[in-house]
């Protein structure tokens, strides 16, 4: 299993719509290392659910659903879409300023490569998320 990150700004694609819904596809992605990460994916894997710009907090974990199809908004091949389903909202949402702060995430994507809006997390730094989301 991997472990992921996906970012939606909160006033475009809510997790409390994601909740809603119960499903969603993620698409529209237009950067290669997105779309590489996205293409990666596999059903039973797990991303954290981050809103980006409004929050700036990771606040609930998908699960990947159906893995890498031709995005439907667009018919350019080289396009990706992934759809997932809400797993668990966190117990506490984990700020963005809390993880720059965290010694042990300083290699995380989030921190590195702000601006991708489809990262990988490693395994270390899911667990250490889940833990400061439960305020250990």
């Amino acid at each position: 299993m991997a472990y992921w990150l996906i970012k939606s700004e909160p006033f475009k694609y809510s997790w409390d719509q994601f909740i809603k819904d119960k499903k969603t596809f993620w698409d529209g992605v237009r950067n290669y290392g997105a779309r590489n990460n996205l293409r990666s994916m596999k059903k039973g894997d797990y991303a954290f659910w981050y809103h980006s710009n409004e929050g700036m907090e990771i606040v609930g974990i998908a699960k990947v659903v159906k893995e890498a199809y031709q995005d439907p908004t667009t018919e350019e091949s080289a396009w990706l879409a992934v759809d997932f389903a809400p797993h668990k909202k966190l117990k506490n949402p984990v700020k963005l300023a809390d993880i720059k702060a965290n010694t042990n995430l300083s290699n995380m994507d989030l921190v590195r490569l702000g601006r991708l809006s489809v990262q990988t997390v490693k395994e270390n730094e899911w667990k250490e998320i889940l833990k400061m989301s439960e305020g250990l």
